[in-house]
């Protein structure tokens, strides 16, 4: 087995991950960057919306959105972090530095709109593609950065911690301590060990256990369930935001429609043609997205249709083609002309609030591990995420988790011992079966752990994924790794831990909803 030694391993190169492995550099720290396959390949591209970037006189407004849209549970020390520290850096990085191509007017000031929650516009975007326009940049100056090794289609397996993976039994007595990861290398099929100081977690979202997502392909929680098997703690995994807005029409793919229609003008409306959630919230359709999200499930149930309307007519088509030009090209490549007929959507799971426990610094219960962007959960946003605060939470974390890295490697001592062989069987898995079992994991999730709970949804849940693991354990230790198989195993875990958490917790607040049985 190939054993690589770094200061820094970073799994996951979206924006949290790209973010940290620059950080880092800047420190003169050699950083290992994993990336599942293109260096794009992340959420972070997909986002649509925009960034916040607020620099009004008054930043309490912010956190009070932030507040409100956590069903007010949101944890105030990191609300009041992202707030003081967000336009910093938001202007550090992609205004100074990389000057990211976000819209302005006639005079060059950046445009700014609003999504669902905002009390006042205070988001910057590039058209409705402002995640590909950051992570583009991003990825750009990291493959420039000599003391950052990007190592695409490399896969982590399972972290090392002294407690488990040192060659000297004198080392289970120390206190639980990460020092890297087993990682496949699907290029190759080999498996390597990456011996790091310091290893962070920036695998991003856990959306792909449910049926319908607007997640990347293989975001099953990796990180959480990497954590998990160390023993590192978690927390508010019950919190899954799905997002109100989805592309829905028949034998059509999934992808989001972004809360910045709505922003611009954009309504919500049943097949009737009623706009629905004036009824439901006086913010109509600029409500948080747990609101808007189960008021279309609560719509579509009483009326029996499959899906609901997001009504544009309040815009001009020109401006929908010149604000909103990869929504309208998209759609219209699947027959719907935005600019002449209302966009057919559905929710789909979409964040999660809840992961890793980690402080401002992005550390974690165990020692020299750090969990940042979506995988980390400060606490931020509590049992609800305000929308455009993910690419901001992003660009933070990463920030002032490189920054205290950089401080303790040069002031610590670290045990780096070299980790015990990795074995592993020669016979292939059936590609087959690993469908198979992802889908009724998505099916089971989205079925009885979705936007609506109860306790006899989650019971029965919970039945069928347990049974489900058994069977999936006994196929994994018998097969050959592959990404595939990595990727079922991280999610029968991630599954079982939202399942359980969401059981543990009776209380319907932001977007865990439990309904009462009858």
């Amino acid at each position: 087995m190939q054993t690589l030694r770094t200061d820094c391993l970073v799994i996951g190169a979206g924006l949290a991950g790209s973010a940290y492995a620059l950080q880092a550099a800047k420190q003169g720290l050699a950083v290992e960057l994993l990336s599942l396959a293109d260096p794009l390949a992340a959420n972070s591209d997909w986002a649509q919306g925009g960034i916040i970037y607020d620099t009004t006189p008054d930043p309490a407004a912010l956190a009070r959105d932030i507040f409100e849209a956590s069903d007010r549970t949101a944890n105030p020390k990191a609300v009041e972090h992202l707030v003081r520290e967000g336009a910093r850096a938001v202007g550090e990085l992609l205004l100074d530095e990389l000057q990211v191509g976000f819209d302005r007017d006639s005079a060059g000031t950046l445009d700014l709109t609003r999504e669902g929650g905002h009390s006042e516009r205070r988001i910057i975007h590039a058209k409705d593609a402002t995640g590909h326009a950051i992570l583009a940049a991003i990825a750009g100056r990291v493959d420039a950065t000599a003391k950052i090794t990007r190592r695409s289609g490399w896969v982590a397996i399972d972290l090392l911690t002294l407690s488990h993976n040192s060659g000297d039994l004198a080392d289970r007595y120390e206190p639980l301590t990460c020092f890297g990861a087993y990682v496949l290398n699907t290029l190759t099929g080999e498996t390597v060990a990456i011996v790091a100081k310091k290893t962070i977690l920036a695998t991003g979202g856990l959306g792909q256990i449910f049926l319908h997502s607007t997640n990347q392909p293989g975001s099953v929680g990796h990180g959480v369930a990497m954590a998990y098997r160390v023993g590192a703690r978690l927390i508010d995994l019950e919190y899954v935001q799905f997002h109100p807005t989805v592309f829905a029409k028949k034998n059509a793919p999934r992808f989001l429609v972004t809360e910045a229609l709505r922003g611009e003008g954009g309504v919500l409306r049943n097949a009737r043609g009623e706009r629905f959630l004036d009824a439901v919230d006086p913010r109509g359709s600029l409500a948080s997205r747990d609101v808007v999200a189960r008021a279309i499930i609560q719509e579509l149930a009483a009326s029996g249709e499959p899906q609901a309307l997001l009504d544009l007519s309040a815009m001009t088509p020109d401006f929908i083609r010149a604000r909103f030009p990869t929504i309208y090209d998209r759609c219209l490549s699947h027959g719907v002309d935005i600019t002449r007929e209302p966009i057919p959507v559905v929710p789909a799971a979409h964040f999660a609030c809840g992961g890793v426990h980690a402080d401002l610094q992005g550390r974690t219960s165990v020692r020299h591990l750090n969990a940042i962007g979506e995988t980390g959960c400060t606490g931020l946003h509590g049992a609800n995420r305000l929308a455009s605060t993910s690419l901001l939470e992003c660009l933070v974390s990463a920030k002032f988790a490189a920054l205290a890295d950089g401080a303790d490697l040069g002031r610590e001592t670290f045990r780096l011992p070299d980790p015990r062989e990795w074995e592993s069987p020669t016979r292939e898995a059936d590609l087959v079966l690993i469908r198979q079992d992802l889908l009724q994991i998505q099916h089971t999730m989205w079925n009885y752990a979705g936007v609506v709970r109860s306790p006899k949804r989650l019971t029965r849940a919970r039945r069928i994924l347990i049974e489900l693991r058994e069977e999936i354990q006994s196929f994994y230790r018998g097969c050959r790794l592959t990404r595939d198989l990595v990727e079922l195993r991280n999610a029968i875990q991630t599954g079982l831990l939202v399942v359980h958490a969401a059981s543990l917790n009776p209380r319907s607040q932001g977007c865990h909803y439990v309904i009462e049985e009858r």
